[in-house]
């Protein structure tokens, strides 16, 4: 397959996935209508406010940035080849991504239950 095809492919791919979410959106609301309820209504939860948000980015490129210099430590410290040091280098940018991500989780979980009036609606 060349990458003409694949590019094809993709283009096909994404279109449908489009679509294909459009379509299952339009049927939640017409079986909201078909309840009585109003689909207009955003549901009444607890949200984190924007400026998580900007944390939650800002640790995940933290993390891959400490995932980048610890792979590159590991592979120059164990003079790993260029095809073997592609291992390291995802799994430390998944790694490190991803304490980024807990990292900022728990920082928001903290906030929102030191935050009164969002845990008396649940």
């Amino acid at each position: 397959m060349g990458p003409e095809l694949v590019f094809i492919f993709l283009i096909i791919c994404a279109t449908a996935m489009v679509f294909g979410i459009r379509y299952m959106s339009n049927k939640e609301k017409m079986a909201m209508i078909e309840r009585g309820i109003d689909p207009g209504v955003a549901r009444a939860r607890p949200t984190a406010p924007m400026p998580f948000l900007s944390l939650k980015f800002g640790l995940l490129l933290v993390g891959f940035g400490i995932g980048l210099l610890m792979a590159l430590f590991i592979t120059r410290g164990l003079r790993l080849t260029d095809d073997e040091s592609v291992a390291v280098y995802f799994g430390s940018l998944s790694i490190f991504g991803g304490f980024g991500l807990i990292i900022s989780y728990m920082i928001e979980r903290k906030w929102m239950d030191s935050q009164p009036q969002l845990n008396q609606g649940s």
